[in-house]
């Protein structure tokens, strides 16, 4: 009876077996027909010391080797360690050596951010063979690209010349979930203002006081007394809070139309000129080297937003792909995660593997046509004023008008008056 059953247990996991190994074949084919043909990545840049330190803070710009907002030696490794992940990740797609024209690096203009990249380079193109040029460094310059900050319009939000998304932002101040957030948080903000010696501190700032004392954490600063575990929780919360107040709350497909929806148009754009057939296109790999609020700009207009603030390092990967029936499709994975692979990002409305023409189709609301025009504010207070200004340029020539004729009309009785007396002159010289 032991051995009958062992016999059928046998056959059912050979059974078992033969089926699981059919999947994974047929699996197998499914993807090897799948070909990857281009690809965005997004990333911010590793960790860094704090933008800047409250008045009562002990440790103040000079107890951070380069200052305050610069890269870290932590986030130099953490960089490193992303460039070998997409070494691994794309090791069948991109040539093991560098070739300039398989890959564009774009970075803001900010230090952190363009030493990211180059951190980042050399975990994904270590030099081999002819690419050394000095034996004992592992390393090769592979071009960055940036714009002067001033002139950065698709890696730094938010942007701060739009007239309509700072009405959005003051109505945003006005929808119950802030005002619910800042009664709630209004004594906890106010100590943290005593506590820190700010000048001014609400909903929308306090993320600074959160982002000092994280990273004077996480280089092992001691933090001041009043800096407890429930404190530093509620100001992650906040932190977070005014991530999603830039780029949601209130008519967030708006804001994406005025902020990181420019950055989706121009992806969208290369996708779209990507996945048309090519013979001599060699581009691969867009990479693109910024910050938390650019992650969650994109994400947001993406509307895959999780509302947590980008980490380090963290990375969205768009990835374009050629479909064994000669469609194209993309899918989308972020890596916020160094100790799991990253997971599937899905487009609402469409699959994982979403087609390029729907994945164009949904997000075209949250692109703008002509983004200098959805700027301009529909102000009624900007009518009246061109109202009131036509009524007073109208009273004001109907007066010029009315002085005019007054001048007119005095010139002509003078005249008249003028050739009364000249004739009755006349007529007096004939007269004598």
């Amino acid at each position: 009876r032991y051995q009958s059953r062992t016999t059928s247990g046998g056959n059912m996991v050979s059974t078992s077996a033969l089926f699981l190994v059919s999947l994974a074949s047929a699996c197998g084919q499914v993807f090897a027909e799948r070909q990857l043909i281009y690809a965005t990545v997004l990333f911010r840049h590793g960790d860094r010391s704090p933008v800047k330190a409250f008045p009562t803070d002990p440790h103040q710009e000079s107890a951070w080797p380069q200052g305050f907002g610069q890269l870290s030696q932590v986030g130099m490794r953490q960089q490193y360690e992303l460039g070998q992940y997409l070494r691994t990740r794309y090791k069948d797609f991109l040539n093991e050596s560098y070739i300039r024209h398989e890959i564009l690096v774009r970075s803001t203009d900010v230090d952190r951010t363009l030493m990211s990249a180059e951190a980042n380079l050399a975990g994904l193109y270590p030099p081999k063979g002819q690419q050394i040029f000095q034996p004992s460094l592992k390393w090769q310059p592979i071009p960055v690209h940036t714009v002067p900050q001033n002139e950065e319009k698709l890696l730094s939000f938010p942007l701060n010349d739009c007239p309509r998304y700072e009405q959005l932002m003051n109505e945003t101040e006005n929808t119950a979930e802030f005002i619910n957030v800042t009664t709630k948080y209004r004594d906890f903000i106010e100590m943290v203002k005593n506590k820190t010696g700010l000048k001014a501190a609400n909903v929308e700032s306090v993320w600074s006081v959160y982002d000092t004392l994280f990273c004077e954490s996480r280089h092992n600063m001691s933090a001041p007394d009043w800096v407890t575990p429930d404190v530093m929780e509620k100001l992650r919360f906040l932190k977070d809070f005014g991530f999603q107040l830039l780029f949601g709350v209130y008519k967030q497909q708006e804001k994406s139309r005025l902020q990181g929806g420019l950055l989706l148009g121009e992806i969208v754009k290369n996708l779209t000129k990507m996945a048309a057939p090519h013979p001599q296109r060699q581009l691969k790999l867009m990479m693109l080297s910024a910050h938390d609020t650019t992650v969650v700009a994109l994400q947001a207009s993406l509307n895959v937003f999780n509302g947590k603030q980008a980490p380090y390092a963290s990375c969205h990967i768009i990835e374009l792909y050629r479909e064994d029936n000669g469609s194209a499709s993309v899918s989308m994975f972020y890596r916020n995660d160094t100790s799991v692979e990253p997971y599937p990002v899905q487009l609402p409305g469409c699959a994982h593997v979403c087609p390029l023409e729907d994945f164009v189709r949904i997000t075209k609301p949250f692109i703008s046509d002509d983004r200098d025009k959805e700027c301009q504010v529909p102000s009624k207070g900007r009518d009246r004023q061109v109202i009131i200004g036509l009524a007073l340029s109208g009273c004001l020539l109907l007066a010029l008008i009315a002085v005019l004729l007054g001048v007119i009309c005095r010139h002509k009785e003078s005249n008249t008056n003028r050739g009364y007396h000249h004739v009755t002159n006349q007529e007096a010289g004939e007269e004598s």
